[in-house]
């Protein structure tokens, strides 16, 4: 059973910069495509950035400019480096593969997350 456990989350003031992590187990980890989601209070879980195999990324306008998804196949380890930090990326941010087409699930249990907080 694959696990993904995110750390790197913190509070940092507006126009700072975090960089989370998301380790996974398993050992077929660099064939997937994985993302990073968040979902912020009374908010639903939303798509934030996405990162293939081959290392092509995605990422949703909001974000667009300033995160950036990277992955370390040999660590199997994705990370998101977050600059320019602003009170609504505040959210619990979490990893895992993109959701399926047409059932909408990811392949992997969602993990604890990581909580991010940008405030004054």
């Amino acid at each position: 059973q694959v696990q993904l456990v995110e750390s790197g989350g913190g509070l940092v003031h507006p126009g700072g910069s975090l960089r989370l992590a998301c380790a996974a187990s398993g050992s077929i980890f660099s064939i997937y495509s994985m993302c990073w989601y968040r979902q912020a209070p009374g908010k639903q879980r939303e798509l934030v950035a996405t990162i293939t195999s081959g290392g092509s990324t995605t990422y949703a306008d909001s974000v667009k400019g300033r995160f950036t998804i990277s992955r370390d196949n040999a660590k199997k380890t994705v990370y998101l480096q977050m600059n320019s930090l602003k009170p609504e990326d505040t959210a619990v941010y979490y990893c895992n593969t993109p959701q399926g087409p047409s059932t909408g699930r990811v392949l992997y249990n969602w993990g604890q997350g990581t909580q991010v907080t940008v405030s004054s």
